[in-house]
């Protein structure tokens, strides 16, 4: 484990990488033109500034910006952007404005650089630069181990160290349960509230308190000293989307919403009452989701959510209690692989998901009454109890009644 302090300057100007041009560019004709500086300026959240100032004995048509995101991705995606050049200062800019977009997680890599275009119908790139976006507007503190960074600026370091053991101890839980694992790095920026992560996202629902992005690899989240138990169960939530997003992404099919977020869920540790109460309602009234239905994005409705929620819990246990964790593991490489849904449960288990949905409900139910009949016998005994209790109230108010009359 290696702690540093991770020191951000406001203004982030971007180096020049000793770098061949990459293959996607040509190679420079022959143009007399001089980079005299290349930077960018990084305004977290908002915008990444772009400048350019050249010298040039051709007239300069048109000078572009390209760039590319460092992200999970099956092709090389290399956007363009046209700058505005001032033949005054010999100079060019071009702002890649967040609120257009949505903004970067932290600490995503950007590299970038410029084509150059001049009267003669020749043209110039310059070298790549990276410029990274970082959220300078804290002094953050870094804490690793392994694939896992933890980025933190409220707190002591036994904080972090707290949430970085219950990390650990998620990942380990992951792979004995089905074989999932970190396969590339991972950071965690642990914002100091609720609040603050608020003001570190340009667009996100009010009630988030983290985010996942699995294709960067970044997980944020607000998590205030004085809350860390909520904070520990919320992290290894959504380190656990990045875990199953590293072990299933594929060009080809993305894996049911349930089982993506069961394995959050369930990565958790036990499942919270106030959960297990809509499946034990649901399962007693035959009301449970299909499966199938499960498959795409919950509903916006409060009471089907925690249900769903529940529900996708609930399947994973099944999976994992019923079939083992060797078939899970085997189950995410299959999705890997692009499987549609039915093939992978096919493949792995031997039934398709309506075979799942018709074993999975007799289970939940069967749970659920055995334990709603346990509860029942132990009543009797519990009423006796409470029986014993109020004849023993009554007769000591009885005597306390006679003390006072006499």
């Amino acid at each position: 484990m290696r702690v540093r302090v991770k020191g951000l300057t406001v203004i982030l100007v971007a180096f020049v990488l000793a770098l061949t041009v990459p293959s996607a560019m040509p190679a420079n004709a022959q143009v007399d033109v001089e980079t005299i500086a290349s930077y960018a300026v990084v305004e977290y959240p908002d915008r990444i500034n772009f400048t350019l100032e050249l010298e040039s004995r051709e007239q300069i048509t048109d000078i572009r910006l390209n760039y590319r995101v460092e992200r999970d991705s099956f092709v090389d995606v290399v956007c363009e952007s046209v700058a505005g050049y001032d033949a005054d200062t010999k100079s060019a800019s071009w702002t890649w404005d967040m609120y257009t977009t949505g903004n970067l997680p932290p600490g995503t890599v950007v590299e970038y650089w410029w084509k150059i275009s001049t009267g003669s119908g020749n043209y110039h790139f310059t070298q790549p630069q990276k410029v990274a976006f970082d959220d300078s507007r804290y002094q953050w503190q870094e804490i690793s181990e392994g694939n896992l960074s933890i980025y933190w600026y409220r707190g002591d370091l036994a904080f972090a160290g707290e949430l970085m053991e219950t990390a650990r101890v998620a990942l380990i839980q992951l792979e004995d349960d089905m074989g999932a694992y970190l396969a590339r790095p991972v950071n965690i920026y642990i914002y100091g509230s609720s609040e603050d992560l608020q003001g570190a996202m340009l667009y996100v629902q009010e009630w988030a308190g983290g985010l996942a992005f699995t294709g960067y690899g970044v997980v944020a989240i607000g998590i205030a000293p004085s809350n860390i138990d909520w904070g520990k169960r919320a992290m290894v939530h959504e380190l656990a989307h990045l875990v199953t997003h590293q072990m299933t992404n594929n060009p080809y099919n993305s894996i049911p919403v349930w089982l993506n977020e069961g394995i959050s869920m369930y990565a958790e540790g036990e499942m919270e009452e106030f959960s297990e109460s809509y499946l034990r309602r649901a399962a007693a009234n035959n009301d449970l989701i299909s499966v199938q239905s499960l498959a795409s994005p919950f509903s916006s409705d409060a009471d089907i959510t925690y249900l769903s929620y529940a529900q996708s819990y609930s399947l994973v246990e099944y999976l994992i209690s019923q079939h083992g964790s060797q078939k899970m593991g085997e189950l995410l490489y299959t999705f890997s692989l692009g499987s549609t849904y039915d093939g992978a449960f096919m493949n792995v288990f031997g039934f398709d998901i309506d075979g799942l949905d018709t074993a999975w409900q007799a289970w939940v139910k069967e749970k659920y009454s055995a334990s709603s009949a346990q509860r029942m016998a132990a009543l009797p005994s519990f009423m006796a109890v409470l029986l014993a209790v109020l004849m023993a109230s009554s007769a000591v108010k009885s005597c306390r009644k006679k003390r006072l009359a006499v």
